[in-house]
């Protein structure tokens, strides 16, 4: 199936921060020429400087489709007996310390499964320059509202005592998570609104809505999922999200709920720019999410809610 884009037409965000500030929609032609050179255009301004929190050279549909983005990395494991609150995990982080902290990522995995099936997902989101935290829960068993807590607790390990804390930005958080871990992703968010994207993956749980998340959240689909069919799980909890600051569901075309166990370019390619939007402000990924895929074969449906943020 083609995809069949939509763009939610939305009033302004009722939270703006310094971090995700409104700004004027861009569009067409202009849009594109000033995202590709790292400058938008705001109401009364000239022009604005580029993110601080802008990590890496300037995107393309290569460089976020391959397996490994521009930063060499490095990794620690915690073990479950010195992890506070989960099951342990592995660290993978960028090994440059040129360019100021980075922007982390934690990720819980899905019922039954251990850190190795998202493993894939965790290395190559470092290599485009976040810190990431695959993690192991406490048990193979947990329910979605204990993997938000435990994605909540890796996150304050990893900032405040793990080996690369001085590497983060403690300020510029970001949660995922598959199937049970991506209802974990939405409990997280929920409990924690100051960070800064969330994205469920093939998402399970039995809470439909999340009226009340304020992190922009990317929700990811399985058109062929039989565990968690996205007509009683992903798309209900996209509805349920407000619009502002943010939203996205992207389906993927034919797939099963256990596509993100696997190597996915669709799912690395749109997290990672969600990821580059929301947590490093960086306006030069906007184009991939913002008004998202067209043509796209592997996306059966992508709908957004597209608000427009300075740096």
């Amino acid at each position: 199936m083609n995809p069949r884009p939509r763009t939610d037409q939305i009033p302004a965000p009722r939270r703006p921060s310094r971090s995700r500030p409104l700004i004027a929609s861009l569009a067409g032609a202009a849009t594109a020429a000033l995202v590709a050179t790292g400058v938008l255009l705001g109401p009364g301004a000239n022009a604005a400087e580029p993110s601080p929190y802008q990590r890496g050279p300037a995107p393309t549909s290569s460089s976020i489709e391959a397996s490994r983005g521009p930063f060499a990395t490095s990794q620690v494991s915690v073990s479950a007996l010195s992890a506070n609150g989960f099951g342990g995990g592995d660290i993978y982080y960028p090994t440059d310390t040129s360019q100021g902290t980075f922007g982390a990522v934690a990720i819980a995995p899905g019922f039954t499964a251990r850190k190795s099936s998202m493993a894939w997902l965790a290395s190559r989101l470092a290599t485009h320059g976040f810190v990431v935290f695959n993690i192991d829960t406490l048990t193979t068993s947990d329910q979605p509202a204990s993997r938000g807590r435990q994605l909540l607790a890796a996150l304050d390990q990893l900032t405040r005592d793990s080996r690369v804390s001085s590497r983060i930005d403690p300020t510029r958080l970001a949660v995922m998570g598959h199937s049970m871990g991506g209802g974990g992703t939405l409990e997280a968010s929920r409990s924690r609104p100051s960070l800064q994207a969330a994205v469920p993956l093939t998402p399970w749980n039995i809470t439909k809505s999340w009226s009340g998340n304020q992190v922009p959240t990317l929700v990811v689909g399985a058109e062929q999922d039989t565990v968690a069919s996205v007509a009683s799980h992903a798309q209900p909890f996209y509805r349920s999200l407000p619009s502002a600051p943010g939203k996205a569901y992207l389906e993927l075309d034919g797939a099963s709920h256990f596509a993100p166990n696997l190597s996915n370019t669709t799912i690395a390619k749109y997290s990672l720019s969600w990821l580059k939007l929301f947590v490093d402000n960086d306006e030069r990924y906007r184009q991939f999410v913002c008004p998202g895929p067209t043509g796209d074969r592997n996306v059966s449906q992508y709908l957004n809610t597209c608000s427009s943020f300075t740096p």
